[in-house]
């Protein structure tokens, strides 16, 4: 058969990973339910099946991050900005790794005003915070924080944990002014970071962008991501 020279790879790959990431939505939900039988029933794999879940969890975002990632290359990522209560983002975002955060005992403090709302893209800053929690989660000892609140005109929401904090090249590569320098270091992969960085300037009000800071240190002694949305 002759290969066809038009054949936009990307757009295949783009496809395969959509199905992946539909075929992974279904495994995270699988793994979910079989940890929470396995632990009301005392089972000894119920902490495998936590972590099983865990890992499809990370594998499903990186995919999504992909696709994500595709699609504001090929200006294909409408920009749906709307009207949410940080309350039940981050909530949702809290009920996502329960599983895991209950099997390993860790404290997870939700820091947010009930009544406070802001405009953006639900989805995307989803998918962006589901993702550094992940992260905080792996390398966090006890504990992590996750806060939202108004301050300066920009929504900020944070995300401290207990850990060793982000190495510093990770800190270096989020000060960095152009978004497209991606780079992998050790634990903490680049693509996140840049990923992450896309979503915060894709949102842009009255000529103000929207950003991302990394700090070690905060209120928990680890690392401190921050997002501001304007």
């Amino acid at each position: 058969m002759p290969v066809n020279d038009n054949l936009d790879f990307s757009s295949v790959l783009a496809t395969a990973v959509h199905d992946m990431k539909n075929s992974l939505c279904m495994l995270t939900q699988s793994t979910e339910s079989l940890a929470q039988r396995s632990k009301q029933q005392g089972r000894e794999d119920s902490e495998e099946l936590s972590r099983l879940h865990y890992e499809v969890s990370r594998l499903n975002g990186s995919l999504m991050q992909l696709l994500a990632l595709y699609r504001f290359e090929k200006d294909q990522m409408p920009m749906t900005i709307e009207e949410h209560y940080l309350e039940d983002l981050l909530k949702d975002i809290y009920y996502k790794n329960q599983t895991f955060i209950e099997q390993t005992g860790l404290k997870v403090l939700v820091d947010v005003e009930p009544s406070l709302t802001w405009y953006f893209d639900g989805q995307l800053v989803d998918y962006l915070l589901n993702d550094i929690v992940i992260n905080a989660l792996r390398y966090s000892k006890k504990q992590i924080k996750i806060s939202a609140k108004q301050a300066d005109n920009f929504l900020c929401i944070q995300i401290f944990d207990d850990g060793s904090g982000f190495p510093q090249e990770i800190i270096d590569l989020a000060k960095e002014d152009v978004a497209s320098q991606v780079d992998f270091v050790k634990n903490r992969s680049g693509l996140g970071l840049f990923f992450a960085k896309l979503i915060a300037k894709a949102h842009i009000n009255s000529g103000k962008v929207g950003k991302i800071t990394l700090e070690n240190g905060g209120c928990l002694g680890g690392s401190c991501f921050s997002l501001y949305l304007p």
